[in-house]
């Protein structure tokens, strides 16, 4: 078990490690030396996990989606727009997040790291929870939950690039709120609207409940 443990803490370090450094420099840009000393690992180690650097960039670009990961709702919409505002809460600070993203999007990842993966991962949970959503009439009768999804998921990855090219990312939060105050009255039922939290905040606060409640 010992063994075990040290073993997921150390293909951790690696991950987190080459999320930095692809983030700061790009795929073309990174070697596996600047992962091992940001790391602080053997290459033993490093090879271990991972056998080369397509697969070490396949490894970071597949962690995305685990960041979208917040709390059941009763209201399926609400968990869609949390998860939105919750990854780009997380895309301030997290360098696996980062790393993982700017993989995704950079034409100079190879065609063997599948940049399609964490698109089509987005686009099948949130399918799922529209379809929820759809059965317990959240929505408007003229919505195909898949088409939204698609939409969705461009959109934000759109304004997460345009926040960082901009601002570093720091009004993304803002700038999720006016993508969401444009959306949901196309989507959602006008009932459901009021009550509905697509606010700047939202992801920060979701957060700091997860840690509340983990902490008690």
């Amino acid at each position: 078990m010992a063994k075990q443990e040290r073993a997921i803490r150390t293909r951790r370090a690696i991950l987190e490690a080459a999320g930095a450094v692809f983030d700061e420099h790009g795929y073309a840009s990174t070697t596996i030396s600047m992962v091992l000393e940001r790391a602080d690992v053997t290459k033993g180690a490093l090879y271990f996990h991972f056998p080369s650097k397509e697969s070490l960039a396949q490894a970071v670009v597949e962690s995305q989606v685990s960041f979208g990961a917040v709390p059941p709702q009763a209201c399926k919409l609400q968990e869609v727009i949390d998860m939105t505002f919750v990854v780009g809460r997380q895309l301030l600070g997290n360098a696996l997040l980062r790393g993982s993203v700017r993989l995704a999007v950079d034409q100079e990842t190879p065609a063997g790291v599948d940049h399609g993966e964490p698109f089509r991962q987005w686009a099948d949970r949130l399918t799922e929870l529209l379809e929820l959503a759809q059965e317990r009439g959240e929505l408007l009768p003229t919505v195909r939950p898949r088409d939204t999804v698609e939409l969705l998921v461009g959109c934000f990855t759109g304004v997460q690039l345009m926040a960082r090219a901009l601002t570093d990312r720091a009004d993304l939060a803002d700038r999720l709120a006016v993508m969401w105050a444009h959306i949901l009255p196309s989507i959602a039922v006008p009932g459901l609207l009021p009550g509905l939290d697509a606010r700047a905040d939202r992801g920060a606060r979701v957060l700091a409940s997860e840690e509340e409640r983990a902490a008690s």
